[in-house]
């Protein structure tokens, strides 16, 4: 059997018809048609079903069709990996990254992309749900996902930074020149919820634990500036990781407070995708990761906070409730 072969079989699950799928490939319709049953002869199973035009698969078809696209991407992968060592850094990078973790990790992408120009990067905002998924079939090469700090623990994740809950609030609300809070504190604060944010059930836990009352949710929003501009007007307050604020630091009118922190503080780090070998181009990107101080950028945003220094901990408000790892 020959990679041409699998190349007609996708094609023609892609078309959905022998015509269109062999102008795809440019060869002929009866040279299409040749190769395909010459593969269903090796193998020795029907593969398409035929009538005066395509039927769609059989269900050993449906299998060969999975390791065709499965053994093509190895091609391209293998083309890609060939290229980059031949010449030099070179070929698209896949990475899948969680919205709260986009705009700090445009502080690694950018240089990255700088230092590399002959790099393309194809960079998707996606659930951790998304993310690992696309990991396991193949269409990420890496991505960044929420991992504990501890490095026993972090599976040769590369930590990118440690995430710190934040309240936002108006420069003239009550909390504006607070350099820390505690989470009881906010408990009949009318708050802001930021979606999708995975912080939000460990907030709203914290707060429950500290008051034995559930957070008061005044308004929902999904996007950043919606939620900018609903504080900014005295809609409330919102809880978010400090990750959200990079890079550009808060605008005009609102601060960000840090808040206690609750059990084992977690972080994100960037995974690579389980390929072997490994994807040149993605263990590049996390050793220069790992030269990026991204940690004392983001902490920088905050208040009593030196240049690239650590945020002083706010004293600890006895919730002790253990991280989700979602």
């Amino acid at each position: 059997m020959l990679i041409r072969q699998f190349e007609y079989l996708v094609a023609l699950a892609r078309e959905r018809h022998f015509a269109r799928a062999a102008l795809a490939c440019h060869v002929s319709q009866p040279a299409l048609s040749a190769g395909i049953r010459k593969l269903e002869a090796e193998l020795g199973v029907s593969i398409v079903r035929r009538g005066h035009r395509f039927e769609g698969f059989t269900p050993e078809g449906e299998r060969v069709l999975l390791w065709a696209s499965r053994i093509l991407e190895e091609r391209d992968r293998l083309t890609a990996d060939v290229d980059t060592v031949r010449e030099g850094r070179i070929g698209t990078l896949r990475i899948g990254v969680l919205p709260e973790a986009a705009a700090a990790f445009g502080c690694v992408a950018a240089p990255f992309g700088a230092r590399h120009p002959r790099v393309a990067l194809s960079v998707r905002t996606m659930s951790a749900a998304e993310i690992q998924r696309a990991l396991s079939d193949g269409a990420l090469d890496c991505a960044t996902l929420r991992t504990p700090l501890d490095p026993a623990r972090s599976r040769g994740r590369t930590v990118l930074y440690r995430e710190r809950p934040v309240l936002l609030t108006s420069g003239s609300g009550r909390f504006a020149d607070r350099a820390a809070l505690d989470w009881e504190e906010v408990a009949h604060v009318p708050l802001c919820r930021l979606l999708p944010d995975p912080l939000w059930p460990r907030a709203a836990d914290a707060v429950a634990a500290a008051t034995g009352e559930d957070p008061a949710v005044r308004v929902e929003v999904d996007s950043l500036p919606a939620l900018y501009e609903h504080i900014s007007r005295g809609g409330g307050c919102a809880v978010v990781t400090h990750s959200w604020l990079a890079p550009g630091g808060m605008p005009d009118g609102l601060r960000a407070v840090p808040l206690a922190e609750t059990g084992e503080a977690t972080g994100v780090g960037l995974v690579i995708a389980e390929h072997h070998p490994e994807p040149l181009l993605a263990a590049d990107l996390a050793a220069f990761a790992r030269s990026v101080p991204l940690q004392g950028r983001l902490d920088a945003l905050l208040p009593g906070s030196a240049q690239g220094g650590p945020v002083p901990a706010p004293r600890d408000s006895g919730g002790g409730l253990p991280l989700r790892e979602d």
